[in-house]
């Protein structure tokens, strides 16, 4: 038997918004954008040249959900991204503003710092050290 994780949710405020951000702040590629009703939508983004698990970003649909955008997992890092140039990244993305609140430190498993996106959910950008 084999498994796999397909898609993480992630709670956001408004479909665009969320779209702009990962397509054009973090370079992701918007993998689907399907309108299910009025409200609701099918959006899927994942990382540029990934194979991997997307994130689903749905939008809050009533007062508690609202209440977790942008505070999933209490505080704690929440997604961690890999890649394999960090030092291109990690300038790309403080060009275009990225807010890192952990600058990068070197660790036995690579090179690490901390971000976070629009709505203040934070990111572990991981390199592995060549």
């Amino acid at each position: 038997m084999k498994q796999s994780l397909a898609h993480i949710a992630i709670v956001v405020k408004d479909y665009d918004e969320a779209i702009t951000f990962y397509t054009t702040q973090l370079g992701f590629k918007l993998i689907e954008d399907t309108i299910l009703s009025e409200t609701k939508r099918w959006v899927l983004v994942a990382p540029k040249n990934s194979d991997g698990c997307q994130l689903l970003l749905a939008k809050a649909a009533n007062e508690e959900q609202a209440s977790r955008v942008g505070n999933q997992t209490g505080g704690r890092v929440f997604l961690f991204l890999y890649t394999d140039d960090f030092w291109s990244d990690y300038n790309d993305y403080t060009a275009k503003g990225i807010e890192f609140v952990r600058q990068p430190t070197k660790e036995e498993y690579g090179t690490v710092a901390v971000f976070k996106d629009l709505y203040g959910n934070l990111w572990d950008l991981i390199g592995k050290d060549a």
